[in-house]
């Protein structure tokens, strides 16, 4: 059995677990977590702000398809960033390797595909 999460920190799954690594550590974890979720902020800012000007310049339907495609990258990005947290997180408390990167690939490939996407839609929008 877990003894209760010091000074009632959540989520007691993890807090509750293992003991207290380095602040620093855990404040490093905190951070590139928080810089996923700031890069998961920007794929949804970037695609309402593709959408916008497509509408606002009566531009095809394709790029609603690839805004709202980065939209739901977003959210994406922002849970697998929280669950990236937790699995480090567990790691450092039970004395664990680190796991490897899960969205990192990912999100590169997603990246070059939405790059990739829009550059075609410019080269070939006027042929």
């Amino acid at each position: 059995m877990t003894e209760p999460a010091p000074g009632g920190r959540r989520p007691r799954s993890v807090y509750g677990r293992g003991s207290e690594p380095d602040p620093r550590f855990s404040m490093a974890n905190e951070r590139t977590a928080l810089a996923w979720v700031r890069t998961a902020l920007a794929l949804v800012a970037g695609g309402v702000g593709l959408t916008s000007v497509a509408r606002l310049a009566n531009l095809s339907r394709f790029l609603d398809v690839v805004a709202a495609i980065l939209c739901v990258g977003g959210a994406v990005l922002a849970v697998v960033a929280v669950i990236g947290w937790r699995r480090r997180e567990l790691a450092m408390r039970l004395d664990e390797p680190l796991p490897a990167p899960v969205a990192l690939t990912w999100l590169g490939l997603a990246v070059a595909a939405a790059a990739l996407a829009l550059a075609g839609y410019v080269v070939l929008k006027d042929v």
